[in-house]
């Protein structure tokens, strides 16, 4: 079995990374996904309701964010990349307010469809502090309609040849079915693009089969293998099995499975290597799996080897863990947490 290779980020590494993130600007990446509206209300508990017992929240405050594939694509954006979001909304509030949304944080709704036999997903978390009092969510989930999913397959072959790599962002609400996987992969290999997929557990690996590098946490892994964590638990090598089968279900090349704090493993043909967590705060780790798939699709188009643009997505992680919510990594940002990395 081959042995992992430790990557380390010297002052060599910080310095390629630093000097790369100019090149990462407008590199075109298209995304196909499921997108949504994260909502927050926000307040204060001082009393139980007279009507029911359950609390009274006095609202203070309000925000609205960019969810789902629709976070991937601002943090493209964020990072100097032009996001070509490919994905499919209602014809309702929600679709008005995250075009809105959208277009303000720099992602084009050109190439969104719209079909009004179905909800926009919208997720509404009533909250109190950093506690979580109840969340409220408007969605559908089940695969398009035939009609639909053939508009979607139409603008990504229409547009794909414009995209320096190509990303699918499964969070199963109904986008990415298996036909779209195939037929999407069929046209990157035809187009030369890369497809990267960050993948949903719910799906086994078989669903994405065609596909050039496969980005899931480790329990995703397992799950997407067919692993139980009770075959695995006595297993030391239970990380490099679970990397190597996903490799075999997928027909992947390379499999970059994240890793919270003991940081990434990154299987790329025959080899391993291990890349360290850079993250210093963890206050929320909520959309840094897209923080990472932006940023390592980013440095994979500008030039970066899979190891360096992995480096580059840890520390774009590391930024966003910091923060509370769906948040996009900025560049100045990003520069600094690489200078302060020990």
């Amino acid at each position: 079995m081959t042995a992992p290779v430790q990557a380390t980020l010297g002052p060599q590494e910080k310095d390629l990374l630093i000097k790369q993130i100019p090149a990462l600007k407008g590199k075109k990446i298209l995304i196909i996904g499921d997108v949504g509206l994260d909502e927050y209300v926000m307040g204060q508990v001082r009393r139980i309701s007279p009507e029911a017992p359950v609390p009274v929240l006095e609202v203070d405050g309000e925000d609205k964010r960019l969810g789902l594939a629709a976070n991937v694509a601002q943090n493209v954006a964020s990072l100097g990349g032009i996001p070509m979001m490919v994905s499919v909304v209602g014809h309702d509030m929600g679709a008005s307010l995250l075009k809105e949304l959208s277009e303000k944080n720099g992602v084009s709704w050109h190439y969104m469809i719209v079909d009004k036999h179905r909800p926009t997903t919208r997720k509404t978390r009533i909250m109190t502090g950093h506690h979580h009092l109840v969340r409220v969510d408007y969605e559908m989930k089940k695969y398009l309609s035939e009609e639909t999913e053939q508009k979607l397959l139409a603008m990504v072959e229409k547009h794909v040849g414009e995209a320096d790599g190509v990303i699918i962002e499964d969070y199963a609400k109904g986008v990415v079915s298996r036909n779209v996987v195939e037929k999407v992969a069929a046209i990157c290999k035809k187009a030369g693009k890369r497809l990267m997929v960050d993948p949903n557990p719910n799906h086994p690996g078989t669903h994405y089969q065609g596909i050039d590098l496969i980005k899931p946490n480790y329990n995703e892994a397992v799950a997407l293998t067919g692993y139980s964590f009770d075959d695995l638990k006595d297993n030391p090598n239970k990380v490099v099995e679970v990397g190597r089968a996903l490799q075999r279900v997928t027909g992947a090349k390379e499999v970059v499975m994240t890793r919270g704090k003991d940081g990434m493993t990154i299987f790329s043909g025959d080899q391993i290597t291990e890349v360290p967590t850079y993250a210093q705060k963890v206050f929320d780790v909520t959309g840094a799996g897209d923080t990472v798939i932006a940023a390592l699709a980013l440095g994979l188009v500008s030039g970066l080897s899979l190891v360096h643009s992995c480096m580059l997505a840890n520390n774009a992680a590391g930024v966003v863990v910091g923060k509370v919510g769906c948040v996009p990594c900025e560049i100045p940002e990003l520069i600094e947490y690489i200078n302060e990395v020990h």
